[in-house]
């Protein structure tokens, strides 16, 4: 009999946004719960994300008249993320699509203000049952400082401070050549005025929609403590039925009476890690995800029979990094850490192309970040090299730089390349000259005709909103052909990995047999995911994690949702 230092009902590892989405569930039925979080800051990597919950056929659409339906995403899903896997069965799938919904309804009943993206298209738009304008819901702005003592306890994006939501970014990024970037810029700018003359300190993105709902989980009495991570589950006749902490440098023993749900992120910081199950070229040092993403129980779940898969998969984010795969110049913050650039948006502009050393294409620039990053392993192209020209620095953001900007230590310290020609340039890469020109050659034949005969770039709606309509036939498209021409070295950067612990549709941790491990329950990026190795639209991995939440606190009542529309309910 274990001597327990602390009871509740659940336990929840982690603090991302499964965690109080979970937390406010359980504490609506009745239920004891505490949030245990092992780094000094609350939020996880959605606090740290661009803030966006991927939810088909969700209520904010109807409301504005827009038509979707379980039907439409299912298809779409089946379309996109293909055959059911381990993690991605039928079951999740029609859990994840029919409760969505339903979850949303409820958070915004509990007080989250939230928004339908203005537009951002599904990933794979063109694909049976995909959403041309926008599945996406976004957090309204939020002032931190209603965290109260909580307010320097949660954390956020610290390379990226401007409160700007994410899907005005694809606007600001041409606040040089369109209207509708000025607006967007604008925005932010009244927002900064604001906060100046206020005090108030606004965020968007991941800031805006967990700040929210760690305001909420406070408001509804919700126990949560920092610098106290999961070490050790306690099981008793195969049953979870606690966990072992850290209190005052001692252990501490908490019961959890319904069960222990971890939200606990991957193991994108862990190179050990990384380096035993992902593919190879690989480094923790090319991540953007959350300091605490180092997958501390994932081998001691292994080792109790939790069955595992997609462990190589990450959401990848392109980067750009030096030649060796170190950190380019500003890719360190004022704290010492290395913050890779983020480059999902800036590659799907006119005038850039990705290529191998071959010098060929290998991809749709402007599609699904998480796609290119698989082809990039596909295609052995790691490094890839980014090639812009002079149109590209005259009218576009690159990095952390403003439109019009390049900076003279990316080009000193060899981080990116500059040449008068295709041919110098390519030869200072390493790329194959003869090889580069014929690619450059044949994609400013397809500029011309707007038809991209290779990979279909532009040939949707996602990549034309990540394009500039200014630039025509095809907005996703522009020449190289104004000298000087640049490079930097491209690689497979993440926010997170995206394989873990396989689960059925209530969250409960599976062993290899299909049977489940009694009283533990799992959610978010320490999962393998619902979508597979599919990113099928903005905050999918988000989505997953709350509603994972949501319904094992259900389940963990002892009143499991039944897998049905809110509809039908």
């Amino acid at each position: 009999m274990v001597n327990w230092d602390e009871s509740v009902d659940l336990l929840i590892a982690g603090s991302g946004g499964g965690a109080f989405c979970a937390a406010l569930v359980a504490k609506d039925q009745g239920m004891d719960v505490l949030i245990l979080e092992k780094t000094s800051m609350l939020g996880g990597s959605t606090g740290m994300s661009g803030g966006v919950l991927w939810v088909p056929n969700n209520p904010l659409m109807h409301e504005e008249g827009r038509e979707d339906s379980y039907e439409k995403a299912r298809a779409y899903f089946e379309a996109t993320v293909g055959p059911e896997q381990p993690g991605s069965t039928r079951a999740r799938r029609d859990a994840f699509l029919h409760t969505g919904p339903q979850m949303i309804s409820y958070l915004r009943e509990k007080g989250l203000r939230m928004y339908l993206a203005r537009f951002w298209p599904d990933y794979y738009a063109n694909r049976p049952g995909g959403e041309h304008l926008s599945r996406s819901l976004l957090g309204d702005p939020f002032d931190i400082n209603e965290l109260g003592e909580w307010r320097d306890r949660f954390r956020t994006y610290s390379a990226f401070t401007l409160p700007m939501h994410s899907d005005d970014f694809p606007h600001i990024v041409r606040v040089k050549t369109t209207w509708a970037g000025k607006v967007a810029a604008m925005r932010m700018v009244g927002r900064v005025v604001k906060d100046f003359f206020t005090g108030s300190r606004t965020r968007t993105q991941g800031g805006s929609l967990q700040g929210r709902m760690i305001q909420i989980a406070l408001r509804n009495n919700v126990s949560m403590r920092t610098d106290e991570g999961v070490s050790e589950l306690v099981l008793e006749s195969g049953r979870v039925v606690g966990v072992v902490t850290q209190r005052d440098g001692k252990p501490w023993r908490v019961q959890a009476r319904k069960g222990v749900l971890l939200n606990v992120g991957g193991f994108a910081r862990n190179d050990k890690l990384r380096q035993k199950y992902q593919r190879k070229p690989i480094t923790s040092t090319w991540t953007n995800a959350n300091p605490g993403d180092t997958g501390d129980l994932l081998e001691g779940l292994q080792s109790l029979g939790a069955a595992t898969h997609n462990l190589d998969a990450a959401i990848w984010t392109l980067t750009t990094r030096m030649p060796d795969g170190s950190p380019g110049p500003g890719q360190a913050l004022k704290d010492g850490s290395d913050s890779p650039y983020i480059h999902v948006v800036d590659i799907g502009k006119p005038h850039a192309i990705l290529v191998n050393k071959s010098g060929e294409r290998f991809c749709n620039e402007s599609g699904s970040y998480m796609e290119i990053g698989e082809r990039m392993y596909e295609q052995g192209a790691i490094p890839a090299w980014v090639i812009l020209d002079q149109h590209h620095r005259d009218r576009y953001p690159w990095g952390r730089a403003n439109p019009g900007q390049t900076l003279k230590e990316w080009l000193t310290s060899g981080y990116m390349k500059k040449a008068d020609t295709i041919a110098e340039l390519a030869k200072l890469c390493g790329i194959d000259p003869q090889g580069l020109e014929r690619t450059i050659t044949r994609f400013n034949g397809f500029c011309e005709t707007g038809v991209d005969s290779d990979f279909q770039r532009g040939s949707d709606a996602y990549g034309l909103w990540l394009g500039d309509p200014t630039c025509k036939p095809n907005p996703a498209m522009g020449a190289l052909s104004k000298g000087p021409f640049y490079a930097m070295a491209a690689f497979p950067g993440d926010v997170g990995t995206y394989g873990g612990f396989v689960c059925d549709e209530d969250g409960r941790v599976q062993r290899s047999d299909g049977s489940v491990i009694e009283g533990l329950y799992a959610t978010g990026n320490c999962t393998a995911a619902v979508t597979g190795r599919c990113y099928p639209g903005a905050g999918a991995s988000i989505s997953a994690s709350f509603i994972f939440g949501y319904r094992a606190a259900f389940h963990a009542a002892g009143k499991p949702l039944s897998i049905q529309s809110q509809e039908s309910r």
